[in-house]
C-alpha cells in the first residue's frame, strides 16, 4: 500500500456576485407581481399572498452575504428568476466542463503536475449538467489526461465521497495521481422564487491533485490518513428532476424539479450525525476532537456548522479552528469544505492535523483525515 497525498487545490470563482440587498429586491418585485396577479383569489381567501424577504432575514438564518454565479442577470428578473445560459452545440466544450478545466490547471500547478501525470478524473457534483458522455470524460480530454474519468453524485457529500475513491485506487496501486472535481453550477437548480431557499446557493468549482506521496514534488502536502463514508437515507432533502419526468409527463418546472428541503428538520438531525461521524473516525485513529488543528466543514448554514464545532471542541465556527467561506460564497454543495481547505490552510505547521467534512442529501456524511507533511 502507498501513502497517498493531496498535493494540490483549484478553485474557479465566477466574474459575477450578487449581494443579498440584490437578491431581495428581485425576489420583492417577484412577489408583488405574483400577488397582483392573483389579488382576486388572495381576497377571496382561496390562496394566501406571498411575502416578502429581506436581507435581515436570510443572514439570521444562513449567515450568507452573497453568492458568486455564472450568470445574474436572468436570476435577477422578476419575470423569470433563474440563470439564462446559451445552449452550446455539441462540439463545443460544455460550461461545467469549461469551468472545471479551469479549476484543475490551478491545481495541477500548485501540485507541480502536467495533465499528462492524471490517470484518473473524478468529477463529483451534486448535479451534472447532462446524463452522458460523463462530464469527467469529457475533463479529461479537454485537459490532455489519461486513464480514465467517471461521474458521481452523492448531492453535497460529493465531494469527500470522491476523494475516498481517488484514496484508495492511489494507495492500491490502480492510479499514480488522482483528479477530484467538484463543478457546482447550484444556480440552475435553485428555486429562486422560494423564500425559504432563494438565497442557499452560489457557482464555484474546486479541483483536488491526489497522488502517490513518493511521486509527490509540490511544495504543500497533505498526507490522507484516512476516511470514512456513511449514507442514511432521508427525503428531507430532494430534487425529482430527471430523465423519467418526460415519460411522466410532469411539468419540468414544477417546484419538485429544482432543490428543495425541510430546513428545520434537516438541521436538527444532521448535526447530530455529522458531529457523531467524525467524533468516531477520529476515534479509530487514535485521536481526539480536540486534538484537531482545523476542521474545513461543509459550508451550508452558519447555524449548524456553530452547533457542531460545539458538540467537538467546545470552540466556535468561524474562529481559527473552523474557517467560514459561506457569507462570500453562500452554499456551494460538494464544493464548500473544499474551499474552505483551498483558502485556510496555508498557516499550518507540518504535523498538524485536520478534517474534511462535508454531509447533504442521502443523508450522506464523508470525512477525511490529513495531516500537513
Amino acid at each position: 500500500m502507498h501513502s497517498v497525498v493531496i498535493s494540490g487545490t483549484g478553485l474557479y470563482q465566477p466574474p459575477h456576485t450578487i449581494s443579498n440587498a440584490e437578491l431581495v429586491q428581485a425576489f420583492n418585485a417577484y412577489v408583488d407581481l405574483q400577488n397582483a396577479r392573483h389579488a382576486e383569489a388572495i381576497a377571496a381567501g382561496q390562496r394566501q399572498p406571498l411575502v416578502h424577504s429581506s436581507v435581515e432575514f436570510i443572514e439570521k438564518a444562513s449567515g450568507i452575504k452573497q453568492r458568486y454565479v455564472l450568470e445574474k442577470d436572468g436570476v435577477l428578473d422578476p419575470t423569470r428568476m433563474y440563470p439564462r445560459f446559451k445552449e452550446r452545440p455539441d462540439d463545443q466544450i460544455s460550461l461545467m466542463a469549461e469551468i472545471a478545466v479551469d479549476a484543475a490547471r490551478e491545481a495541477l500547478a500548485a501540485a507541480g503536475k502536467q495533465a499528462s501525470d492524471i490517470d484518473a478524473v473524478f468529477c463529483a457534483s451534486a448535479n451534472m449538467q447532462r446524463a452522458y458522455p460523463a462530464m469527467a470524460v469529457e475533463i479529461q480530454q479537454a485537459l490532455g489526461a489519461g486513464g480514465y474519468g467517471f461521474d458521481m453524485n452523492v448531492a453535497c457529500s460529493s465531494a469527500t465521497f470522491a476523494l475516498e475513491q481517488a484514496f484508495n485506487a492511489v494507495r492500491s496501486g490502480a492510479s499514480k495521481c488522482v483528479l477530484v472535481i467538484n463543478p457546482e453550477i447550484t444556480s440552475a437548480h435553485l428555486e429562486w422564487r422560494d423564500r425559504d431557499c432563494h438565497f442557499i446557493f452560489g457557482d464555484v468549482c474546486t479541483a483536488l491533485i491526489v497522488e502517490r506521496a513518493d511521486l509527490a514534488t509540490g511544495q504543500d502536502q497533505w498526507e490522507i490518513l484516512g476516511t470514512q463514508l456513511a449514507t442514511q437515507f432521508s427525503n428531507n432533502i430532494r430534487n425529482n428532476f430527471g430523465f423519467m419526468n418526460r415519460a411522466e409527463d410532469s411539468d419540468p418546472l414544477a417546484r419538485d424539479k429544482t432543490f428543495r428541503q425541510e430546513g428545520r428538520k434537516v438541521f436538527k438531525e444532521v448535526v447530530p450525525i455529522a458531529a457523531a461521524h467524525i467524533e468516531a473516525h477520529l476515534a479509530k485513529h487514535d485521536c481526539q476532537p480536540a486534538g484537531v488543528r482545523r476542521y474545513w466543514l461543509h459550508q451550508a448554514n452558519l447555524g449548524m456548522n456553530q452547533l457542531i464545532i460545539k458538540k467537538l471542541v467546545a470552540g466556535e465556527a468561524g474562529s481559527d479552528v473552523a474557517p467560514l467561506i459561506l457569507d462570500e460564497f453562500a452554499n456551494t454543495a460538494s464544493a464548500g469544505s473544499i474551499i474552505a481547505f483551498h483558502r485556510h490552510r496555508a498557516d499550518l505547521a507540518a504535523g498538524d492535523l485536520g478534517v474534511i467534512c462535508s454531509f447533504g442529501a442521502g443523508y450522506s456524511v464523508g470525512s477525511v483525515i490529513v495531516k500537513k507533511r
